[in-house]
């Protein structure tokens, strides 16, 4: 029985990571910050082949710590850096600990003769940090797919420029070290919708469709999509939990990053169908899916339905 090391896999994604590789026979360890704190994880203890399931207290930034949770594992998916939109020290609370901890992460698993694959949760804003606003120059409705030249700036959101620094040293790495003994892959969903299966309350995805859902702005980033009815490309949790197990058992990807994405709506018809309404306007497709639907076998579930049943 393989062994998949699932750092951040009591999360809104990561616990449905985790319950992919209990599904289909794999052995998984599953990082928390803090193993007294057994609210965050205690849900996967009721995932079928929960008897295959391991709990390890884990600090990404703790090299030693990180090269003991990966020493026994054949698979490794990285989905532990933190999702935070009110911040208030992002050097401490976001590039730190996204940054660092991904230098540590690599260097480490470049020492693990174990590990057979690795997959990063990356994000869309690996290819736009200004999601879900339009990348530079292009417009809402201009399309975006891999071969777009990748956009950035300091005015985005600190998540989102730490997101694209750690995903820069994710392909620096690749690019200077061509004799791994290890695929490394990514997947970078865009606005990630579902329920979570934890009672969790912590999840910025489920926070955004319940702000979205009862038109609450809190802060300057809300208040902009509503004021600016804001068009999300969107993409379903456990699309992006299958896409994850099928890029981490998939052979010859290496270097490889997928965009995950859906079907797009704006602001207004989301809240509407967050409500169990019909939208005004037609579906549109802005972020592309082919390269994963093509390498993966992926057909994205449709949005309407994942929203009609948000159940916060």
């Amino acid at each position: 029985m393989k062994k998949a090391g699932i750092i951040g896999g009591s999360g809104f994604i990561g616990s449905y990571i985790t319950k992919q590789f209990l599904d289909h026979g794999f052995q998984v360890k599953v990082s928390t910050t803090d193993i007294t704190e057994k609210d965050k994880y205690e849900h996967l203890m009721v995932f079928n082949h929960s008897e295959n399931l391991y709990i390890s207290e884990l600090n990404v930034t703790d090299k030693i710590a990180l090269k003991d949770f990966v020493s026994d594992c054949d698979v490794v998916i990285h989905s532990g850096t933190p999702f935070i939109l009110d911040v208030e020290d992002p050097k401490t609370q976001l590039f730190d600990p996204t940054i660092k901890g991904t230098e540590n992460f690599l260097e480490v698993i470049n020492n693990t003769p174990s590990i057979e694959k690795v997959v990063f949760i990356a994000s869309v804003a690996a290819y736009n940090t200004n999601f879900p606003f339009p990348a530079g120059t292009k417009s809402f409705t201009d399309t975006f797919d891999e071969t777009e030249v990748k956009f950035t700036s300091t005015e985005s959101h600190p998540y989102a420029q730490a997101k694209f620094i750690a995903n820069e040293t994710v392909e620096n790495f690749i690019k200077n070290n061509t004799d791994l003994h290890f695929e490394i892959s990514s997947v970078s969903p865009v606005m990630v919708i579902g329920n979570a299966l934890s009672e969790r309350e912590d999840s910025t995805s489920g926070s955004i469709q319940y702000l979205i859902k009862n038109n609450i702005a809190p802060n300057d980033f809300m208040k902009a999509v509503f004021d600016n009815n804001v068009p999300f490309a969107m993409v379903t949790v456990e699309d992006v939990a299958l896409a994850t197990y099928k890029t981490a058992t998939t052979k010859g990807l290496h270097g490889k990053n997928y965009l995950l994405s859906s079907e797009t709506y704006k602001a207004s018809d989301i809240q509407a169908m967050l409500n169990n309404k019909n939208p005004k306007e037609k579906l549109s497709i802005i972020y592309k899916n082919d390269l994963a639907k093509n390498d993966l076998n992926i057909q994205f579930k449709p949005i309407k339905e994942t929203l009609n049943n948000y159940s916060t």
